[in-house]
């Protein structure tokens, strides 16, 4: 059950995300960079806290996870345009 919370998690937060940079993309490729960008963000509560196994419900959790994958969006964005 743990895995399903967090791939909604990671869902929403790249659906904020992707509102918040302007990214535009299909569902898929969305839904898969999110569930990096939760990664990204699961790594940087390991390196700002000491631990990575922060509650579904925290503030800190949402944060992290919008905010990696913010970073990740962003990534693959300025890729993707430097390939046109």
């Amino acid at each position: 059950m743990a895995f399903v919370a967090w791939v909604i998690m990671g869902v929403v937060a790249a659906a904020i995300a992707k509102s918040v940079l302007g990214f535009e993309a299909g569902w898929p490729a969305t839904v898969i960079l999110a569930v990096a960008g939760s990664t990204v963000g699961g790594w940087m509560a390991a390196l700002l806290t000491g631990n990575s196994d922060l509650p579904f419900f925290s503030l800190p959790s949402w944060i992290l996870a919008i905010l990696g994958c913010m970073l990740v969006l962003w990534v693959f964005k300025k890729f993707t345009d430097a390939r046109r």
